[in-house]
C-alpha cells in the first residue's frame, strides 16, 4: 500500500467483515472501511488533482514532505493522507481471532521493555484510554536501540520518524467502536487485544532498515 502513488486506492479488507466476530462487529467495520477510510482516499486524491508534481511521491513521502506541500492543500493532504496510511496499517495490523502471540525476538522485546506480556498490555490501555478525544496508540519499535514505546498520537497524525517502524496500531476514534460500544472506549480496548496481529507485528519486527510506517 505505502508504494502506491496518486490516484491513491482504498486498498480491500484482508478477511471478510465477519471474520473479526464478536470483537469487532461486520457492520462497524463495514462502515470504518467502506465510508470513513474510504472518504479519506477520495479528498486525498481530490486535494492533488490539480498539482502534478506530487502525483509521483508515495503517501509516506508526501507526509514526510508536507512542509513542502503548497499551502493551500498541505492541510487536506496531512489531515486525509494521515487518516489513509494510518487506516491501512490498521487493516493489514489486526486480523482473526485465531492467533496465538508470536514468540521470538518481539516476545523478547516485549519482555524487556515492559515486563511482560501482560504489562504491555496495561501499558498500551493506559495510554488508549487517557488519550483525549480522537487519535491513535501505537506500539512502536527503534530500530536503532531494539527498544519498544507504546505512544499516542491526535487525529492522523502519523508515526514516521526515521528509527520508529510501526508494530501495532489502534484506532481510537469514535468510528472504530461507537455502534457496539458507545463510550466505552476500554471495553473496544479488550476486544482489539484479541485481534492484534501478532504474526505481521512480528514480521515488522524481523524487517531489517525498515523504518517508518
Amino acid at each position: 500500500m505505502t508504494n502506491q502513488t496518486y490516484p491513491f486506492q482504498l486498498p480491500p479488507l484482508p478477511f471478510h467483515a465477519d471474520a473479526l466476530e464478536p470483537y469487532l462487529e461486520a457492520r462497524t467495520l463495514r462502515i470504518h472501511h467502506d465510508e470513513h477510510h474510504r472518504v479519506y482516499v477520495e479528498k486525498l486524491n481530490a486535494a492533488l488533482q490539480n498539482y502534478p508534481e506530487l502525483h509521483g511521491l508515495t503517501i509516506e513521502n508526501l507526509l514526510r514532505k508536507l512542509d513542502d506541500v503548497p499551502w493551500a492543500i498541505r492541510t487536506a493532504v496531512g489531515n486525509n493522507g494521515g487518516g489513509h496510511l494510518n487506516h491501512a496499517l490498521f487493516w493489514s495490523l489486526i486480523g482473526t481471532p485465531d492467533q496465538t502471540f508470536a514468540g521470538g525476538p518481539l516476545r523478547d522485546a516485549i519482555n524487556a521493555s515492559f515486563g511482560s506480556i501482560e504489562g504491555f498490555r496495561q501499558a498500551f490501555r493506559e495510554v488508549a484510554t487517557a488519550h483525549f478525544a480522537s487519535g491513535w496508540v501505537f506500539l512502536v519499535a527503534d530500530v536503532e536501540k531494539n527498544t519498544l514505546e507504546v505512544l499516542a498520537l491526535p487525529d492522523h497524525q502519523c508515526v514516521l520518524g526515521t528509527q520508529q517502524r510501526v508494530l501495532l496500531i489502534c484506532d481510537v476514534w469514535e468510528h472504530a467502536y461507537y455502534l457496539k460500544h458507545q463510550q466505552k472506549r476500554a471495553d473496544y480496548l479488550d476486544c482489539w487485544w484479541q485481534v492484534a496481529n501478532w504474526q505481521e507485528a512480528a514480521r515488522r519486527f524481523n524487517a531489517p532498515n525498515d523504518v517508518g510506517a
